[in-house]
């Protein structure tokens, strides 16, 4: 609930309580809505979570330690702050549709010891200028990003092990329904292990060298710092898929630092800050994961939804030349001066290196929709062919598959 200045003396006086007081034990208390008129006292309704930031369940033996009952609570919890230390539970959303409070962490110590390490990489953050807020949520989103494509990871056996874990013994039984719930709690240490790197400036010069320096290139897949970063969260075997991911945020943010070295701006629309993350590359959170897999499950045919009907390889695979070619773009804002010929073959290249991407994604994107049973004739007006056009196209990519 939000209210306006007269509103707070309002109900500071019905309380007997010092509004200082109530300031300390209500996040929204100094909050307004500039659409709360001035002089009567005015009350709004607001969702929580859009307020104060996420909302959690509290721990009942922390709330039973200082209230001698073990009640339901809810708190305002962020997600770097969701272990209880003392008594080794994962605190859960507290509005998604699932029956849990909590995540039994007492058998992965990392996961503690993770939230003990949150403090030092926070004030890390702060002597930085940058707010630790931010921080996480990037490195949170590079994380949520590498966990959407763990299953086609063989090499990665660590999180399928906690997830189990974290499941009571066996995630087996509703995979799906257990990677939402329980990715956060799961992927928790390598979140705050990404963000201590990303703060570190001799892993952002790093950056720059892949990046050419003063000469630009396209970012090589066998790059120091994606390199550096699967050793610092203990795979490192990740490099090369970490940094062939051109459509998250982990390269978007590579790309923030080496326009700032080369004082070049961002893309439209897009703030060149570092810790800026982009909204189409924000986790979903576990209560809309839960609604679409709900969907998912009801909606057939044609009806189905994306995610549902198209593998993560393939949607992946999508996001990544699409963000490949924005990059490539980008790298190609500050080419035009210097000798003629040079410029021209910066140009010509990373132009036509570009286009093959798009052509490339357009071309998964209408076999990835026929393949989810839309019918091919919408598919081909949409991609502005004929359906027998399109039906070739289909061939020769299942061929191209085969091979």
């Amino acid at each position: 609930m939000l209210l306006n200045t007269a509103g707070r003396q309002l109900l500071a006086g019905l309380c007997g309580v010092e509004e200082g007081v109530l300031a300390r034990a209500l996040p929204s208390w100094g909050r307004e809505d500039a659409r709360l008129p001035a002089g009567e006292p005015v009350a709004a309704w607001r969702i929580g979570g859009a307020v104060a930031g996420p909302v959690a369940f509290g721990c009942r033996l922390c709330t039973a330690r200082r209230t001698g009952a073990a009640g339901r609570s809810v708190l305002y919890a962020p997600r770097w702050n969701r272990a209880c230390v003392r008594h080794g539970r994962w605190l859960l959303d507290a509005d998604a549709d699932q029956p849990h409070e909590y995540l039994d962490v007492r058998r992965l110590p990392e996961v503690v010891a993770a939230q003990r390490r949150w403090a030092g990489v926070a004030r890390r953050a702060v002597r930085a200028g940058a707010e630790p807020e931010r921080v996480f949520a990037l490195a949170h989103a590079v994380v949520a990003r590498w966990w959407e494509q763990a299953l086609q990871w063989e090499r990665e056996k660590v999180w399928l092990w906690r997830l189990h874990r974290v499941a009571g013994g066996d995630a087996g039984g509703d995979l799906k329904w257990w990677r939402i719930v329980g990715r956060d709690a799961v992927v928790f240490p390598e979140v705050v292990a990404v963000a201590d790197v990303l703060l570190d400036p001799a892993m952002a010069q790093l950056v720059w060298v892949d990046s050419g320096a003063g000469q630009p290139r396209v970012l090589p897949v066998d790059g120091l710092f994606c390199r550096r970063l699967g050793e610092q969260v203990g795979r490192e075997w990740l490099g090369p898929l970490a940094a062939a991911d051109h459509g998250g945020p982990l390269i978007a943010w590579m790309g923030s630092v080496i326009r700032l070295r080369r004082g070049a701006g961002g893309p439209p629309g897009y703030d060149n800050a570092p810790w800026w993350l982009r909204r189409e590359h924000q986790p979903v959170t576990m209560a809309g994961q839960l609604r679409v897999l709900g969907k998912e499950k009801k909606a057939p045919g044609s009806g189905t939804m994306w995610r549902a009907v198209v593998p993560a390889e393939q949607r992946m695979r999508i996001g990544s030349l699409l963000g490949s070619a924005e990059e490539q773009l980008l790298q190609l804002r500050g080419v035009q001066s210097g000798p003629t010929a040079e410029v021209a073959r910066q140009l010509l290249q990373g132009l036509g290196h570009s286009a093959g991407l798009v052509e490339a994604a357009w071309k998964r994107t209408a076999v990835a929709a026929v393949n989810g049973g839309v019918p091919l004739e919408e598919v081909a007006q949409w991609a502005d062919m004929s359906p027998g056009t399109l039906r070739s196209l289909l061939t020769t990519d299942g061929q191209e598959e085969d091979g």
